[in-house]
Formats: C-alpha cells, structure tokens, sequence
C-alpha cells in the first residue's frame, strides 16, 4: 500500500486503522470496488462510484457519503502519489445494525491507493488458465468483500472460473467472453453477473466492429469446440484464456479476436479516463 484515506484524512498505510467492532471484521459486512488510472486519470471512475453505491445500497448499508466527495478524494490521492496506482474503496457495515430500518447506519469510507497492478506480459502473451467451480456467486450484483472462494485455486490456475449446473458466469475477478467457432462471442447477461465496466467497454467496441455478441451464459458443453476465450477486468484489461481445467481452448493460443479487441480497447482507452 503506498496511503491510504480514512476518517476524511490522507495517511501512512502504517497509520490507517479500524476498531475491532466494524461489521466489516466480526461479520463481513462490506462491498469495494477497484479501479486503475491511465496517466494519472482514473479508468471510468463513475460507472465505478455508481455500482460502488448500488452494491452498498443492496446490502442494506446506509448513509453513503457523496459520489462526489469520494470521487475527489480518489482524485486527490492519485495527484499525491503522482503515478498510476490501482485504487480500492470500501463501505464497511460499521459498528452496528439498526434493526428497526434493516440497515446499517454507520459505514466507514476508505480508500487503499498501492502499485498498479496488470497481469504478466506473458500472461497476454501466451494467455492463461482458468479453474472452474460448480457454483456461482451469492449474490452476482453486489461486489462484496467476501472473496474467499477466488483463493482456492489450484496450482497453475491463474483466476477461478464460476461455473454453476452447466454454465459459465464469470470469473473469480473478472468477466468471461467465449468466441465460438463462427465468431459469436457470448457471455453471461447482467442478471447472472456483475455489470463489469470494462465488460461494457468491449461489448461496445465488438458490436460496433460487426461482431455478433449474445448476452447469454456459455455452456460448459461449448468449450471443447470453441475458438477463444478471455477475460477482462478493470485493473487486467483484456487478458486471453487457453485452458479452463482440463480442457485447451481452441489451438490453445491467443486468438485473433481477443487480441483485435484488446488492441482496440487499449488504442481508446482515452474514452473512458475522466
């Protein structure tokens, strides 16, 4: 960590502190979002804030401070440390829930600003492998703080793979796209996932390239015979995927899709810095 926001104060990492009683340590109560800058400009920092507030919101925390106010304290900490970083907010549960409103009327707002953090270069190189688990996330639309199950991995795997009754959602940390064999790519629709920002971008850039995308989940079946497959996240961009399991996707190399989309996203990444 290089600082940290607490309390309404820029701090030492060393020096940033929360009492034993938040609901976020005893109960696990608590949502977060991350985010990356691009030359000193966060990467679609409202689309963040707002499912930031719409995560805190569906779990029943409340009194959210202002967007604005937390969209300029992560502006403040990304001029201080004068590089690019990677960014996590949080809302914790606080000290109490109020039983008679069903909320909890406390939250504490924190900002964690550390390294940026990109995948390998051989991870874009050479693509990765993903390991899947028969289950899906609780509750899809709430970027919670509980991600314990995207620990468990076993060796070699680069992220978990959610893959609950036949279907694929999404990854442990990120959105999954399959290209099939005619150039369809398909990926999970926003009731089975979360509203992934960097999902959004490259849906746009695939459609408006003429690609066909279908907002469905992908079927574990439709592997063995699929051409491609990635990821993307906020903070990874897009990353190829050649092995799920036991299973080599496609030739087991980066596909031309993947790599055509990731260019194009990197080439507009000014589109969405703000």
């Amino acid at each position: 960590m290089l600082l940290c926001f607490i309390d309404g104060e820029f701090v030492k990492p060393e020096d940033a502190k929360l009492p034993l009683s938040d609901l976020i340590i005893q109960r696990g109560v608590g949502v977060f979002e991350a985010l990356a800058t691009h030359n000193l400009k966060p990467l679609m920092l409202t689309p963040h804030m707002t499912r930031f507030v719409n995560s805190a919101k569906s779990s029943g925390i409340a009194n959210i401070p202002d967007v604005e106010y937390m969209k300029k304290a992560v502006r403040e900490g990304i001029a201080r440390i004068g590089h690019d970083v990677r960014i996590r907010t949080f809302l914790t549960g606080g000290d109490a829930f109020d039983e008679a409103e069903g909320c909890f009327p406390a939250p504490r707002f924190f900002i964690i600003f550390d390294e940026a953090g990109r995948a390998k270069p051989e991870d874009y190189e050479n693509g990765i492998t993903l390991a899947p688990v028969p289950v899906g996330r609780d509750d899809p639309s709430v970027k919670s703080v509980d991600y314990r199950m995207t620990f468990q991995m076993p060796a070699g795997a680069t992220e978990i793979l959610y893959c609950p009754n036949g279907e694929i959602t999404e990854g442990g940390h990120s959105t999954f796209f399959l290209v099939l064999n005619d150039g369809t790519i398909v990926t999970a629709p926003l009731d089975r996932v979360l509203k992934g920002t960097t999902r959004s971008a490259i849906i746009e850039i695939a459609r408006q390239e003429g690609f066909n995308v279908v907002e469905r989940c992908p079927l574990w079946s439709e592997l063995a015979g699929a051409s491609e497959a990635f990821i993307t996240g906020s903070i990874k961009m897009v990353v190829p995927v050649v092995k799920i399991g036991g299973i080599i996707i496609g030739d087991g190399k980066p596909g031309k899709t993947t790599q055509k989309l990731s260019e194009l996203y990197r080439k507009h990444i000014e589109k969405w810095l703000e």
